[in-house]
């Protein structure tokens, strides 16, 4: 097993589910619905994610090869880029904030992460060292 993997993977999904309960309880009464769909999208893709991360933790005892390495390295990669942007681009949006619109550009960077993050982990598979 990968220990940091699970650390991360543990660490974001609590994360994860103590944000989506702020959102939830917190934000929905002082953001728009816009901004709270966009914070939203965030908490779900780092939950996803930070799942992703601790099923790449576990699988690392069978399949000890550097691309599982890089695959949690992009699906950790990938969270800060994309659900931290758009974290950040909610708070922008909440406080009306004009000239943050280039954040948005980060986001799509965090995506190609997590799509590149999978597919390693599915080259993985290939890769099996007996």
């Amino acid at each position: 097993m990968h220990k940091g993997f699970l650390k991360a993977g543990a660490l974001f999904a609590m994360l994860s589910v103590m944000l989506g309960a702020f959102g939830a309880h917190a934000l929905k009464e002082i953001i728009s619905e816009r901004a709270l769909a966009t914070f939203e999208t965030g908490v779900r893709y780092q939950f996803f994610h930070a799942l992703a991360l601790i099923l790449t933790g576990v699988l690392f005892k069978e399949y000890k090869e550097n691309i599982l390495k890089w695959a949690g390295r992009l699906f950790l990669i990938g969270i800060l880029l994309f659900s931290f942007s758009l974290y950040f681009l909610s708070a922008v949006q909440a406080a009306v904030q004009p000239g943050y619109r280039w954040v948005g550009l980060i986001t799509p960077i965090g995506g190609l992460c997590f799509i590149f993050g999978w597919l390693l982990l599915f080259i993985a598979f290939f890769k099996k060292t007996e």
